[in-house]
């Protein structure tokens, strides 16, 4: 059984404002961290009133679980667009797709990542939806490290998510080693490769 990424918060359908609304949040969590998100901010952001803003989300609240949402389906999409092909990725493609970040230009993930790790302390709506996307990356790791022959997949697959997770704080975008980003997604795989072999 395959995880779901289906969530409390999903909206079942946002409009072209909403997703413009919701593009301008995440630019403000990216760039300017999430302290700075407000309901007024965002009007400005979005080159609207604040009653105006107030007629897409009504509340803070809605705002926060909208873009869980948002954030949760641009995640999902992205992972089902790698497992399209009808085959279940192999350990290096998960690897790749984790570190290549295939949502991460709309999303500006290497900036917006660690905001949101900060963000899950007071908002739990962001506690939920970064838990629902990893899940999802740790259940398929996971199920690749047992086809792999590993004795502790459950904890090889946290100590994995966590190395590819942390990289986004020292080579992600605008980070003091983002030029080194490359070599780390290689050093990476070669590491999955030795450990485990190749395209397991």
């Amino acid at each position: 059984m395959s995880p779901d990424m289906s969530t409390p918060y999903k909206e079942s359908v946002v409009s072209d404002r909403k997703q413009q609304i919701l593009q301008e949040a995440i630019g403000i969590i990216a760039s300017e961290g999430y302290g700075k998100l407000t309901m007024r901010a965002l009007a400005r952001a979005s080159g609207m009133k604040l009653g105006a803003l107030q007629y897409h989300f009504r509340t803070w609240e809605d705002m926060l679980r909208a873009l869980a949402a948002y954030i949760s389906d641009e995640y999902r999409q992205s992972f089902e667009a790698l497992m399209s092909d009808g085959e279940s990725p192999n350990l290096q493609d998960i690897v790749r797709f984790i570190l290549d970040d295939a949502p991460g230009s709309a999303l500006q993930s290497d900036r917006l990542f660690p905001q949101l790790w900060a963000m899950e302390r007071v908002e739990p709506v962001m506690e939920t939806l970064l838990d629902d996307i990893y899940v999802v990356y740790l259940a398929k790791l996971e199920e690749r490290l047992v086809v792999a022959g590993s004795i502790a997949p459950r904890a090889e697959a946290l100590a994995l998510m966590s190395l590819l997770e942390g990289a986004t704080l020292f080579v992600g975008d605008g980070r003091r080693w983002a030029d080194d980003a490359d070599a780390v997604r290689d050093a990476a795989l070669a590491f999955i490769d030795a450990r485990y072999g190749k395209e397991n």
